[in-house]
């Protein structure tokens, strides 16, 4: 019998996240990592509790172990912010007006605010097994939008997602430890090209990446003396209140993945649907207006071809089609294929098309007489086969 999951992974990942430490008010540093407070925060916001109520949920939340994978640190960036002093009403000019009919602007308050731009961390959090599935339930469909420590740092992409299978299905499992659950999943290179490379080696297989385990005391173990405080578990959020927690700095080796051609798939291709009977008829009045010849070359027309998709479906009217012959229907259709077009088709009653369609014929009628040549020598006997090709030469 399978045992059930007792970790779950978090994708950290947009283009600014904010992970406050102590600082307040005038300068707010961020930390170099997501903080448990702001990774339980997450949490509750994915429940769809408000700052008061997550006061009853933190104590179960706290009992999680929680690793951090620094899969890309990111830079530090620093915003800069003008906040009024006191209260007063804004105006179009002369900056803030006072309340209670005293005269003359107030002086605003300049504030500095840091942001880690273009990070990415992993995130494990590891612990009782219903728990984690809860949790896991709940950051894959949150009942409020999730950020990144900040309302204004909304993710990339979502924090639930099992990246190594590009879906959408909560990513959990079961580990003996943070640091085995933090090494069994992949580093994933946005492109071909952020792949790290050595002289001799080439392509590696796998990098080395910084960890924050978080160290909890367990059979009266002593915390290692190298172990970081960091101030950052929750007790309440209204007002904020936290304890210290002891964070052990490593590294880990990890294997490389490759990187994710399409996150998103890419809309479905237009159609025609031919069994549609509207459809039908419309072919039917297309061919009868081109007299039954091809547009282009003037042979037999033997299909129509859409020149714009936007009525496709049945609702197309004759000027959405063209009659073609197989040979022009074929090479006009490659070149829509080539250039990527999407809805709006080639017209190739449009001169501008022209000699790019006859190079296409060509093209595949040398392909065509190739391959039936081809077709013949295999199907020849070995002495008429040995007779032609040396007729060839």
């Amino acid at each position: 019998m399978k045992e059930e999951p007792n970790t779950v992974f978090l994708r950290l990942e947009g283009p600014l996240q904010a992970w406050s430490g102590n600082s307040k008010l005038v300068v707010r540093r961020t930390m170099e990592a997501p903080t448990k407070s702001g990774v339980l925060g997450l949490i509750c916001c994915a429940k769809g509790l408000s700052r008061k109520e997550a006061a009853e949920h933190l104590p179960e939340l706290n009992k999680l172990a929680m690793g951090v994978r620094v899969d890309r640190a990111g830079t530090r960036w620093w915003d800069y912010h003008t906040v009024g002093a006191k209260v007063g009403l804004l105006m179009a000019k002369g900056g803030i007006k006072r309340t209670g009919g005293s005269k003359g602007p107030i002086e605003t308050l300049i504030t500095r605010r840091e942001y880690l731009a273009d990070a990415s961390f992993l995130v494990a959090l590891r612990g009782d097994e219903k728990l984690i599935q809860e949790v896991a339930d709940n950051v894959r469909q949150p009942k409020w939008p999730l950020y990144l420590g900040l309302k204004s740092c909304p993710p990339a992409v979502p924090v639930g997602w099992k990246r190594d299978h590009n879906s959408l299905e909560a990513d959990t499992d079961r580990f003996e430890s943070l640091e085995s659950a933090l090494t069994s999943r992949h580093w994933m290179p946005r492109t071909e090209r952020d792949i790290p490379t050595d002289e001799k080696l080439g392509r590696l297989k796998a990098v080395h990446l910084d960890c924050l385990i978080e160290w909890q005391p367990h059979n009266g173990a002593i915390a290692p003396s190298d172990a970081e405080v960091w101030y950052d578990t929750p007790v309440f959020f209204d007002p904020p209140v936290h304890q210290p927690r002891l964070l052990v700095r490593t590294a880990i080796e990890v294997s490389v993945g490759r990187p994710l051609q399409h996150a998103t798939p890419p809309p479905p291709r237009p159609r025609a649907e031919y069994k549609n009977q509207e459809f039908r008829k419309r072919r039917e009045q297309r061919m009868k207006s081109d007299h039954g010849l091809c547009v282009f070359c003037k042979s037999p027309a033997t299909t129509v071809q859409h020149i714009t998709y936007r009525r496709a479906g049945g609702n197309e009217e004759p000027e959405d089609l063209r009659s073609l012959c197989r040979l022009c229907h074929d090479a006009v259709t490659m070149i829509e294929y080539g250039l990527g077009m999407g809805l709006d088709r080639i017209n190739p009653e449009d001169s501008c098309w022209r000699d790019q369609i006859i190079r296409k014929r060509d093209e595949i009628r040398k392909w065509r007489s190739e391959e039936g040549r081809r077709r013949s020598l295999r199907k020849a006997s070995e002495s008429v086969r040995r007779e032609i090709l040396e007729e060839e030469v």
